[in-house]
């Protein structure tokens, strides 16, 4: 809790049984109120280790996609009563340690929404960022911020706080079930006129950190770029996509919110 506001952390997971445990233990626990992982359909230990680690954990019976995994996160998360939520992918290359400070930002009521960069600082190819990796993200940014006029310095991180308003407005039910919904959820947010801030976030790259492969990177960076035009398209009114209408908001799912550490969903 930070100034009498709840924390909230939830995981989205698949496959993250090497990394979970070392992921889990750096959250500051005298910060975050409540952990959630929802796994989408692993096939290791993911949510064993959950378990055993007395996370509450929802599970998918089959793989939905990150996307799909992202909203039954922030279904659940709407049914928390908390106040801030932040998202972080259990894979261990993000700090779970700069939560309370991306938390304080929210809190602090100059943002709306807080990304964890791994741009800022200079330190992504130093944490073993890919070089292809690093020059998609670095030309992928510059193309959303020519067709969205912000002016943040990465779109694609796997770490993220928002306030409860921002789950509860955002039409996230109408995003994408695959890996572009990092980026709706952004043009989206950037839409409804929230604020958006950055903090710098050392990366580490690491065998059992996750990753897409080279062609899935290349249909995520189609679909960055159509998410992009639509926003552009969608601000000068000649057409309306479902991903700004309001009608497409995530209610959240009362049931949950009773469920113990062993839950599962099917």
């Amino acid at each position: 809790m930070l100034d009498d506001q709840r924390i909230a952390v939830v995981l989205p997971a698949y496959n993250a049984a090497a990394t979970l445990e070392r992921t889990y233990r750096e959250i500051p626990r005298n910060v975050v109120d409540e952990v959630v992982l929802v796994d989408d359909g692993s096939s290791d230990a993911t949510v064993r280790i959950s378990r055993d680690l007395g996370i509450k954990t929802i599970r998918h019976a089959r793989n939905l996609g990150y996307g799909a995994n992202q909203k039954t996160c922030y279904r659940h998360a709407l049914s928390l009563s908390a106040d801030v939520f932040v998202m972080l992918h259990p894979d261990y290359q993000y700090s779970p340690r700069l939560i309370p400070a991306m938390a304080s930002m929210i809190v602090s009521g100059k943002f709306d929404l807080v990304l964890g960069s791994r741009i800022l600082g200079g330190s992504a190819l130093k944490g073993g960022m890919p070089v292809y990796k690093y020059c998609a993200n670095r030309f992928l940014t510059w193309f959303e911020n020519l067709l969205t006029g912000a002016k943040l310095s990465e779109y694609h991180t796997g770490f993220r706080a928002f306030t409860r308003r921002v789950l509860e407005v955002l039409p996230l039910a109408s995003n994408s079930n695959d890996f572009v919904f990092d980026n709706q959820i952004l043009v989206q947010a950037l839409h409804f006129g929230f604020r958006v801030g950055e903090i710098s976030c050392p990366t580490r790259y690491n065998v059992d950190a996750s990753t897409i492969n080279f062609g899935r990177s290349i249909v995520y960076g189609l679909g960055v770029m159509g998410c992009s035009l639509q926003y552009r398209i969608q601000r000068t009114g000649l057409w309306s996509f479902p991903v700004f209408d309001p009608a497409g908001k995530l209610e959240p799912r009362l049931n949950d919110a009773s469920h113990s550490s062993g839950s599962h969903h099917e």
